[in-house]
């Protein structure tokens, strides 16, 4: 799950980027604002992603550990 929401958030940057570079030639600065908008959105979508993983390996590590101690 986490890796398709990396990818949208990757997506995002690079559309984001696009757009913005669009903007900066045409000298359409909304356009240049919503690519940047659009790339800073993206990189939130990944590390949330990634934050997502870290939070689900340290449970992962804690239910580990408690049903390790339970079987003593």
């Amino acid at each position: 799950m986490t890796n398709k929401e990396k990818l949208d958030g990757m997506k995002d940057q690079v559309t984001g980027k696009v757009q913005e570079t669009a903007g900066k030639v045409t000298g359409d600065k909304e356009t240049e604002a919503k690519g940047n908008a659009k790339g800073m959105m993206g990189k939130a979508k990944e590390k949330l992603a990634e934050a997502k993983d870290k939070v689900a390996e340290k449970t992962d590590e804690v239910i580990d550990d408690v049903k390790e101690k339970m079987d003593k």
